[in-house]
C-alpha cells in the first residue's frame, strides 16, 4: 500500500520532470532509496527522506492519526 509521503514524492517529482536518478542527484540519495520511497518501503530513515522533500519546500513532521473509538 502506497503512503501518503510516495504519492506526493512520485507526483511532485513528475511535476517538475525529474527523473527518479535525477532526483536521487539533486537530493545528494540513493537512487535505490528514491525507488523505495516511492514504492512506499515503512523503514526509511527519516533525515534522508527529509533531503529528498527539501527539494520541493516540505519536511517531515508529526500529524495526527486517526483514531479508532
Amino acid at each position: 500500500m502506497l503512503s501518503d509521503l510516495s504519492i506526493f514524492v512520485k507526483a511532485k517529482r513528475k511535476e517538475v520532470g525529474l527523473t527518479q536518478w535525477d532526483l536521487s542527484q539533486k537530493a545528494g540519495v540513493g537512487l535505490r532509496f528514491v525507488r523505495d520511497l516511492e514504492q512506499g518501503k515503512r523503514t526509511l530513515r527519516m533525515d534522508t527522506v527529509n533531503k529528498v522533500l527539501m527539494l520541493f519546500g516540505q519536511q517531515l513532521g508529526p500529524t495526527p492519526m486517526p483514531r479508532d473509538d
